[in-house]
């Protein structure tokens, strides 16, 4: 029993780093998340050098604000989501965008206790983009398979949706609202938003500004 264990996890970490490596250079082709999408799937992958700037700056202000200085995972972040989950109501997360993506690309949403499984492989996943990918590669992977409408994934697929155009060119408001959706995409209205999306979204967008101004952003760039 202890062998084949061994084997076991010899093999998961061998096809996982594998995996990830494979993934630094060529886009994922479909996510557990897409599969079972019973409303389809629309996407289409654009390198990062095609989405503008205002839509990487919208993901860090409405996302991750440390998204260039932590190594995958924000400590702070963790905590006060845990402290507001131990007091009851909904369950709050506290993922960075590096957290995101491992989740998107390698593993599956979940509810219940699938959740905490997943949360110990998102760790390792994690641990393993952060470290075989540089933050750029990142961003560029976590805004082509983040879902942003219903059957809708990735920022190209969302900005076509919901403004008829490319997301080489979005303005501050755009991309703010396609990043205030992305909590929960399937309810959150991006072009007329009401309510806290639109509240949010403006957030956001007065935001922007002040990433591409203190460089929350370099990491993606330089």
């Amino acid at each position: 029993m202890l062998r084949l264990t061994a084997k076991i996890i010899v093999c998961f970490v061998a096809i996982s780093v594998g995996v990830t490596v494979l993934y630094r250079f060529v886009p994922p082709p479909v996510t557990v998340t897409m599969l079972v999408d019973g409303n389809g799937i629309t996407k289409d992958w654009q390198p990062l050098s095609r989405i503008d700037r205002n839509m990487v700056a919208a993901a860090i202000a409405g996302e991750d604000g440390k998204f260039c200085t932590h190594n995958g995972f924000d400590t702070d972040a963790i905590e006060k989501a845990f402290e507001r989950n131990a007091a009851g109501g909904r369950i709050r997360g506290g993922s960075t965008i590096s957290q995101q993506t491992a989740k998107n690309v390698f593993l599956w949403q979940g509810d219940g206790w699938t959740r905490y499984l997943r949360k110990g492989f998102e760790v390792w996943f994690t641990f393993l983009i952060e470290n075989l990918w540089d933050k750029r590669r990142i961003m560029e992977v976590y805004l082509n398979v983040a879902e942003t409408g219903i059957g809708t994934y990735g920022v190209e697929a969302g900005a076509q949706r919901y403004y008829g155009k490319s997301a080489t060119n979005l303005t501050p408001i755009e991309a703010a609202r396609i990043a205030a959706a992305l909590p929960s995409p399937k309810t959150r209205d991006v072009k007329n938003p009401s309510g806290f999306t639109r509240r949010y979204g403006n957030i956001i967008a007065a935001r922007i500004g002040t990433v591409k101004r203190e460089g929350f952003n370099s990491c993606v760039y330089d």
